[in-house]
C-alpha cells in the first residue's frame, strides 16, 4: 500500500490542481500543502513547479507519478490474483466496467445478456454514470474498461472505436414548434432543456453549435438536467426543445409522445470509443470482451 503521502501526491498531480485534488479526497488545502511539502523534504527536491495558479510537474515529480501509476496496476492485480490461493476459489472472471448513460440504458443491456449467456462464468459490474465520470473512474481505477462519447485526449489512455449515434432535436407533440422545419439561428428564440455539465451529448451538441457560430450561453437555455431519461421525461410534458440521443427516444417516437423537430442543415452526430488505461489493451478478458461487443452490435444494427 502506497503512503497517505503519496495518495496525496498522486490526485493532486493527476488534477494538477491543490484544489480540485482537496474536493475528491475530502482534505483541506492547506493539509494537501502540508502533505507535499513533507514529501518533498523526504526527496529532497522539488516535485511542483508554481506558475501564477497553476502548477507542473518538475522531472522528480514527474518520475514519482509515473511509478505510482505503476504501483496502482500492481496493487489491483494483486487484490485479482489473491483470492486464487483460497482453497474456496472457483474459477471466475470479474469484469469492472463503466458506461456513460445512453450506452448504459440502451445499448448494452441486450448485448450483455449474450455475452453473459456465451460466458457463464464472468461475473459483470456496470457503473452508470457521464461520459467525464466514466473517464475520471477509469484514471482512479474504479473501473478497467470504459465507453464514453468522444475522445478526451488523455495521455495515460487509448481509445478503441465503437460505434456511431445521432443526437436530435425533439419536443412534445404538443408543442406549436414540432409543425415548424427550423433555422439553426432560430434556437436564440426557443427554449432550450439540455444535459448537465460532464454530459457527452451536451459535449458533441456544443461543438455542433460552435460549427455554425453559436455558443450554447447565448441561447435560452431554461433548464439543465442530469441523466437522460430525465430530460426525456421533462421534454414530454414541457414546452421546451431538447436534444436527445436518437437511441434513447425510439419507442417515444413511434408513440408519438415525442416528435423529431427538424433543423436545417444541422445535424450532431457522435462516437463512442471502449476506453482502457495504456498498458492494460492486452488483458484477456477485456480484450474479448471488446470483440464480442463489436461483433454483437453489428448483427443489431
Amino acid at each position: 500500500m502506497i503512503s497517505q503521502k503519496h495518495r496525496v501526491f498522486f490526485e493532486v498531480a493527476r488534477q494538477l490542481s491543490f484544489t480540485k485534488a482537496s474536493q475528491i479526497l475530502y482534505i483541506s488545502q492547506s493539509a494537501i500543502s502540508k502533505q507535499i511539502k513533507a514529501l518533498e523534504e523526504y526527496y529532497k527536491t522539488g516535485l511542483f513547479e508554481r506558475h501564477g495558479n497553476t502548477i507542473s510537474l518538475t522531472p522528480a515529480g514527474k518520475l514519482i507519478y509515473e511509478k505510482l501509476e505503476a504501483v496502482q496496476e500492481i496493487q489491483n492485480e494483486l487484490h485479482q490474483q489473491m483470492p486464487l490461493l483460497s482453497e474456496d476459489f472457483k474459477p471466475q472472471v470479474t469484469l469492472v466496467l463503466g458506461a456513460s448513460t445512453t450506452i448504459s440504458l440502451y445499448i448494452l443491456p441486450p448485448v450483455l445478456s449474450a455475452y453473459l449467456t456465451q460466458h457463464p462464468q464472468v461475473q459483470l459490474s456496470l457503473k452508470n454514470r457521464n461520459s467525464e465520470n466514466i473517464l475520471k473512474a477509469l484514471l482512479d481505477h474504479d473501473i478497467d474498461l470504459g465507453i464514453i462519447e468522444g475522445i478526451n485526449k488523455v495521455s495515460q489512455v487509448t481509445y478503441t472505436p465503437f460505434l456511431t449515434d445521432e443526437v436530435i432535436a425533439v419536443c412534445s407533440h404538443r408543442n406549436p414548434i414540432k409543425k415548424h422545419n427550423l433555422q439553426v439561428q432560430d434556437l436564440y428564440n426557443i427554449p432550450l432543456a439540455i444535459r448537465e455539465a460532464g454530459s457527452g451529448t451536451l459535449a458533441v451538441l456544443e461543438d455542433a453549435l460552435v460549427q455554425r457560430g453559436i455558443k450554447l450561453a447565448q441561447l435560452p437555455v431554461r433548464v439543465r438536467l442530469g441523466g437522460t431519461e430525465a430530460l426525456k421525461n421533462f421534454v414530454r410534458v414541457d414546452t421546451c426543445l431538447a436534444f436527445l440521443p436518437r437511441q434513447a427516444v425510439v419507442k417515444e417516437l413511434a408513440s408519438g409522445e415525442l416528435v423529431e423537430v427538424n433543423i436545417k442543415d444541422f445535424e450532431v452526430h457522435r462516437t463512442f470509443n471502449f476506453i482502457q488505461r495504456k498498458g492494460t489493451e492486452n488483458n484477456a478478458p477485456y480484450k474479448n470482451f471488446i470483440q464480442f461487443m463489436k461483433r454483437q452490435y453489428s448483427k443489431m444494427e
